[in-house]
């Protein structure tokens, strides 16, 4: 389509500014960017987008307008929200490089422009995607459950018989056009897309996987960060977003293919670019209750007003439970070499791509629900802190049915291998996982179990490194700078299955612990001072080993229940 069809399309919303002998240029795309210099995302023929987050002074616009017209842009569009008016040094920049410029109402979307500009190009350069296209945005704008990423690749496959994943940022399945992608084929393809990004290569990129070709294409939500990246260099920019971006995964060799084609699929990218920014806006609430918690945590708020923020989340994050769950938190902080770039946002969402539930199939997720999103991500500074709720379970009968919570094991070996890619070598992501918790006075210990965690996780080698709370052992806890809440929490998961379980059944758990121990584990020497029968005994010391997961023959969980009992 040329520029000038814009101006006849009322609901565009477009004034032109400048330009007028430029018109007839053909538009072959649209970008939306608030970068200082997006020309590393240009590849010529665009209609670019801006807010104008970026300009910052007037002497801002020529360099800005000059990156444009070297990048081959057609023409640009600037909104009117944020100043108000499109100002006059960029309309005398533009005028000086003969680069069309238009205005853009307020009232008008972005969005309603890229889908306009995609629809347009695509039925002028291939019919076939073009009814791709239009048949998903009608899916998308008919509601909440009206489409998803997996229609229009349903669409790709039957249309036009590509083949294409939604992928997350640790290879994690999004959408798919039909049977999900092999085991460990996700991973591998996030870690070459992370890899590449890091380098600045163009996409697609192009990967060979057993004998499959790949091409791979990003999928950025533009105004996520451009306030942030606004006046920072083009290299901060990419570690600002690269771990957290989905990508497009399509399993064809993009090399031979025509200009058109490849514009075409950049479309499709920009469409499932507003379905993400539509689910990251449906954890908004999942969000706000996350930062509630953490603050009320934090300033030491009493338990009761704690756990009344709990009662409100928990309908939230596990609708229909019935029951109140326990409580899992997860820390997560992204570190730059440097220190120039702020992480704390971008791990928030690294977080809970990270924590989405895998075992959800990929088709369930195409509504605004996310079944699979059962996390509350908040951020405080450089790290993010995961709520994660996991379903209360018998306290007396808890090896049976009982939900096993997150280990720091498991999400190593999902995210080190696609994750480290994106980090390169000067970035590192680390992880710590606390016990579960079942109420919110535990919650606090909780928080500093995760954090102290994080932070021996931090002192290992290792791009990407985590450890949980069954790490924070005795020989941990008598170093002097671990927090009393570590303590706390180490005591609480370690004695209250005991204790629950005496409570209930009078069993005596913990009188026979501490008297197994000062017996050094004599089972003669314990059964004469309980005055119990030594099978007795054994049943009760098996009862211990069962509830707490720990091996009363082993030293290291005699040292541990010792310092528990001291300290309790």
């Amino acid at each position: 389509m040329r520029l000038r069809a814009l101006l006849e399309t009322d609901a565009l919303g477009l004034r032109l500014m400048g330009g007028e002998e430029e018109l007839d240029r053909t538009v072959r795309g649209v970008m939306t960017t608030d970068l200082r210099d997006p020309s590393r995302y240009l590849s010529g023929g665009e209609l670019v987008l801006t807010g104008l987050a970026w300009r910052h002074s007037p002497e801002d616009s020529e360099p800005f307008v000059r990156l444009l017209a070297s990048s081959g842009v057609v023409g640009l569009a600037a909104g009117e929200a944020e100043l108000g008016s499109v100002p006059a040094d960029l309309v005398e920049a533009c005028e000086r490089h003969r680069l069309p410029l238009f205005s853009v109402s307020e009232a008008v979307a972005f969005a309603t422009i890229t889908e306009h500009v995609v629809r347009q190009v695509s039925g002028e350069r291939a019919g076939d995607l073009a009814a791709v296209v239009d048949r998903h945005r009608r899916l998308m704008t008919s509601g909440p459950a009206g489409g998803g990423p997996e229609v229009v690749l349903d669409l790709l496959t039957s249309d036009l018989d590509l083949h294409a994943w939604v992928l997350s940022p640790v290879g994690r399945q999004v959408a798919g056009s039909d049977a999900p992608l092999s085991a460990g084929v996700g991973p591998a393809l996030a870690a070459e897309h992370l890899a590449a990004s890091r380098t600045g290569r163009r996409s697609p990129h192009r990967v060979m996987l057993d004998g499959t070709p790949y091409s791979l294409f990003p999928i950025r939500t533009a105004d996520r960060n451009a306030a942030a990246l606004a006046g920072t260099a083009a290299s901060r920019d990419v570690r600002e977003s690269v771990l957290s971006d989905w990508l497009l995964a399509v399993e064809a060799d993009a090399g031979d293919w025509p200009a058109a084609r490849l514009d075409l699929l950049q479309g499709v990218t920009q469409l499932i670019a507003v379905e993400r920014e539509r689910r990251d806006a449906a954890r908004t609430v999942r969000r706000r209750l996350a930062q509630e918690v953490l603050e009320l945590v934090q300033a030491g708020a009493p338990p009761t007003e704690i756990a009344a923020r709990l009662r409100v989340a928990a309908p939230v994050l596990l609708p229909g439970l019935g029951a109140a769950p326990h409580w899992q938190v997860v820390v997560a902080r992204i570190e730059w070499d440097g220190g120039a770039v702020e992480s704390g946002p971008a791990a928030q969402a690294l977080l809970e791509e990270i924590l989405v539930d895998p075992t959800i199939p990929a088709d369930s997720l195409a509504t605004s629900a996310e079944p699979a999103d059962r996390i509350a991500v908040a951020y405080s500074g450089e790290e993010a802190i995961a709520l994660v709720p996991l379903p209360a379970v018998a306290a007396d009968l808890p090896e049976e049915g009982a939900s096993p919570g997150l280990h720091a094991e498991t999400l190593l070996t999902a995210v080190q291998a696609p994750l480290s890619g994106g980090l390169a070598d000067d970035g590192r992501l680390t992880l710590g996982v606390s016990a579960p918790v079942h109420s919110a006075e535990g919650l606090r210990g909780a928080l500093e179990e995760a954090r102290h965690a994080r932070r021996v996780a931090a002192a290992r080698p290792g791009r990407v490194a985590a450890a949980g709370h069954h790490e924070l052992a005795s020989h941990v806890l008598l170093l002097p700078f671990v927090p009393d809440d570590v303590r706390r929490a180490f005591t609480a998961r370690l004695l209250d299955p005991l204790r629950d379980y005496d409570r209930k059944h009078r069993a005596e758990l913990i009188p026979t612990l501490e008297a197994f121990l000062e017996s050094d584990g004599s089972w003669t020497r314990c059964a004469t001072r309980l005055h119990l029968h030594v099978n007795t005994l054994r049943y009760r010391v098996g009862r211990i080993e069962q509830l707490t997961g720990r091996d009363l023959s082993r030293l290291e969980d005699k040292l541990d229940f010792f310092l528990a009992l001291r300290m309790s």
